[in-house]
């Protein structure tokens, strides 16, 4: 996945049972998050600047079932 990719979408899915929350870009499980440090953790892996992010209004993320402070 290309950072400068204007298609590149993470979705952060609703939390589970357990608190976790699944973190995917289109159909690739990037892993389950427990907090939004591990979301920022994900980004950088999937290769975008998390200090070039805003976890609240980015465009790049869609929070599903609540946003970054859901996660019970």
């Amino acid at each position: 996945m290309s950072a400068n990719s204007a298609h590149t979408r993470v979705t952060v899915h609703p939390p589970t049972p357990s608190g976790g929350r699944r973190v995917t870009v289109g159909r690739e499980v990037l892993g389950t998050a427990y907090g939004v440090i591990d979301v920022l953790e994900f980004l950088r892996r999937a290769g975008i600047d998390p200090d070039d992010v805003r976890l609240e209004d980015s465009p790049l993320i869609e929070w599903t079932g609540g946003g970054p402070g859901a996660w019970s």
